[in-house]
């Protein structure tokens, strides 16, 4: 069975922020696996649907809404599987929330492709403390970071909706030991929108903006080359004001995919995402996320994502087994 919309396609309609059942209208309903939550896993769990449905008597329900969304939808029975961009948390567990890692996800800091100081950020990065300071606003000049003739205001753009990439950017940009909530994200922006597609939008609209934005916003889906008008903000890990070639691997979604994989890029921004239950897995929807952790792993790195460690599967699939 094959789909009329494509990954793309969906990409652009979940950045409405909208709630979408994508599949609904070429299944039975009744004897679907009822899918929502995190946008940032969605396009690989539609994938992973696709694959699944030509080999197996099942049909998927699949929606967005994001990770908050899929974790009430699951608890209240309207769905089989959440998927989610974060860990769950106590209270979620306490719920009866139960969850098993899927892959490894990731965002980068975004600019325009005509950003006035693109070509210093390009070779000397920007310093984790040096984001901080831009998206904390205690730089709010692009001039102020690279010795240039440059005045542009920053303009720094957040999301309004509960978006666990961001939470994880607040983690990241804290440092160590410290991270800065979402709403104080917000209350820092200029503007915040819903979905990584009004985001990409918005910077690539204001070539004085800087927000992030998953990786698949960044790179073409297909050849996995720089595409659009947003580029990359590269990480100068050590600080050290340039971008050596150990730090320097944002050309392409293949190296930058191996930097995430070699644990040489930071999580968090790269985080583990979820699949999870209210208590165990059940019949169909058990049976999915056992394949997901066996052969949908090999999907994984096609479409934009870092498949999970060996060890790390091994647990995930006894977790799974086993059950809550």
């Amino acid at each position: 069975m094959t789909r009329d919309y494509s990954r793309r396609d969906a990409l652009g309609l979940l950045g409405t922020g909208a709630t979408l059942g994508l599949a609904g209208c070429f299944g039975d309903s009744d004897s679907a696996v009822r899918i929502s939550g995190g946008v940032g896993p969605l396009p690989m769990v539609e994938v992973w649907a696709d694959l699944y449905e030509d080999d197996h008597d099942v049909s998927f329900d699949i929606s967005g809404g994001g990770t908050g969304v899929g974790v009430s939808d699951v608890l209240n029975e309207q769905v089989d599987i959440a998927m989610m961009g974060r860990q769950p948390d106590e209270s979620e567990i306490e719920q009866g929330l139960f969850a098993v890692p899927m892959l490894i996800d990731t965002v980068v800091g975004t600019v325009n492709e005509n950003n006035p100081v693109l070509d210093e950020i390009q070779e000397h990065g920007l310093s984790r403390e040096q984001l901080e300071a831009i998206f904390t606003r205690e730089i709010t000049n692009w001039g102020e970071l690279y010795d240039t003739d440059v005045d542009e205001e920053i303009t720094v753009y957040g999301r309004s909706d509960a978006s666990a990439a961001y939470m994880q950017w607040g983690d990241f940009l804290g440092g160590e030991d410290h991270a800065h909530t979402e709403n104080e994200m917000e209350e820092w922006a200029d503007g915040n929108h819903d979905g990584d597609q009004r985001v990409a939008q918005a910077i690539g609209d204001d070539e004085s903006a800087i927000s992030l934005n998953n990786i698949n916003y960044v790179y073409d889906l297909e050849s996995g080359e720089l595409e659009g008008d947003i580029r990359p903000v590269p990480i100068d890990l050590d600080g050290d004001g340039t971008l050596s070639e150990e730090e320097d691997f944002y050309d392409t979604r293949e190296e930058f995919l191996a930097a995430v994989e070699d644990g040489i890029y930071p999580a968090p921004p790269a985080r583990e995402m979820f699949l999870s239950s209210d208590g165990a897995f059940e019949d169909e929807a058990h049976e999915f996320v056992e394949w997901v952790l066996t052969e949908g792993q090999q999907y994984v790195s096609d479409n934009g994502y870092v498949p999970l460690e060996e060890d790390r599967l091994d647990e995930a699939q006894t977790n799974l087994a086993e059950g809550p």
